[in-house]
């Protein structure tokens, strides 16, 4: 795996959205490294027309299910994400020619995705797939790797991770104590998952 600046992501990704078949990059990183940030900022570098993004989040299950499975306390981890929908989801985008795919967005401010939120219209190149788990091998999420041209995975200080990641949720309305329990709990439990699936990417992206 070949580490990379910022710099030269963006300049890869240019090179990627004039591929000659639409191309599907996977961003890769720990909760609070900045994945939407980053996804964000690359869309602002390119041709906006030519490029789309499909965050992972989206396919929460929804709190009901959740606590219909005692997994509610742990959202966030592979096992509450539907990753079979997901996943069909990927590979609708990757084989469709000529038509809009439309897939759920999360919403933080409730908790909750909304349905057919988000789009990736039939004339875009490159389309960025971003979350925690997209390199993770069980559970079924071994197939999202699959429909994967190439994985980039972030990279950031862990102090710094650390204080974003609480200041999110509290932002989002927790309690600072309970931001702080959260992040340093549940969280970290996923990121420790996470950074197993490092080594797994094409190349590391290095932020600050």
């Amino acid at each position: 795996m070949k580490s990379i600046t910022r710099d030269s992501a963006v300049a890869r990704a240019v090179l990627l959205q004039d591929s000659p078949q639409r191309f599907i990059l996977g961003i890769v990183g720990k909760p609070g490294v900045g994945k939407s940030t980053f996804t964000d900022y690359l869309r602002d570098q390119l041709s906006n027309e030519l490029v789309a993004i499909l965050p992972m989040d989206g396919f929460h299950m929804s709190n009901e299910k959740l606590i219909e499975l005692g997994r509610r306390e742990r959202k966030g981890a592979p096992d509450t994400f539907d990753v079979d929908d997901f996943a069909e989801t990927l590979a609708n985008v990757r084989d469709s020619h000529g038509v809009d795919i439309r897939f759920p967005i999360f919403n933080r401010e409730i908790e909750a995705s909304i349905p057919s939120a988000g789009l990736v219209s039939a004339g875009v190149k490159l389309v960025i797939v971003e979350g925690n788990y997209l390199l993770h091998d069980q559970s079924g999420w071994e197939a999202i790797a699959t429909l994967l041209d190439e994985s980039w995975f972030l990279s950031v200080d862990d102090d710094l991770r650390m204080e974003r990641l609480i200041a999110r949720h509290i932002e989002f309305g927790k309690s600072p104590e309970d931001a702080k329990a959260w992040s340093q709990g549940t969280d970290e439990v996923n990121a420790k998952l996470i950074q197993l699936t490092q080594p797994r990417a094409d190349y590391e992206v290095k932020l600050d």
